[in-house]
């Protein structure tokens, strides 16, 4: 499914990846600023076709975008909660853009089960988490019902387990002097 959802009969078809994809994809999960020459060098292939691969796992839409991983504690965002709802029958796509626009939302998912919606925030502090969900998620006409999970800590798992290809270990790659399109 396209990251958007609504977007889907505009995404090309899934292909099968090579070996060479998948090294190119975990190199990238490790480290997205890795630069085209160390991507060339640790998958056995010219600088000019792991420019390409990439360009193509972009337009295919299998790499969706290069991002940080925050710490968002330190980066005053010291509250972190999951949060289910319960929203009316067939109204995903106007409560998925009302999520969208809530400060500190990072993750919103349609799922199966006892709850319709599954949404990460971040916030300053309960205080505010507090405000988040008693003011504007309950006051979303399509939201039945809402429950809290706080988060009291939080472990990021490796993104692909297994060694980074080329290096021998699942370690950060060096920075090259040719950055990523």
């Amino acid at each position: 499914m396209a990251e958007n959802g609504d977007r889907a009969e505009h995404t090309p078809p899934a292909r099968a990846l090579d070996a060479i994809d998948r090294d190119i994809l975990r190199m990238l999960q490790v480290d997205g600023r890795a630069s085209i020459r160390s991507v060339a060098e640790r998958v056995h292939v010219s600088r000019a076709n792991a420019y390409a691969r990439i360009n193509r796992l972009i337009d295919d839409g299998v790499i969706r975008g290069f991002s940080a991983r925050v710490d968002h504690e330190r980066a005053g965002q010291g509250a972190s909660a999951y949060i289910t709802l319960k929203i009316v029958q067939n109204s995903w796509r106007t409560v998925r853009e009302q999520l969208q626009a809530l400060p500190g939302a990072a993750h919103i998912a349609l799922v199966s089960g006892d709850f319709d919606v599954l949404l990460l925030v971040h916030t300053p502090d309960n205080r505010t988490l507090r405000e988040l969900v008693l003011t504007r998620l309950q006051a979303i006409p399509e939201v039945l019902s809402t429950r809290t999970l706080l988060v009291f800590e939080e472990t990021d798992l490796d993104p692909v387990p297994g060694p980074v290809p080329g290096t021998g270990t699942g370690t950060r790659l060096a920075p090259e002097d040719e950055p990523l399109p």
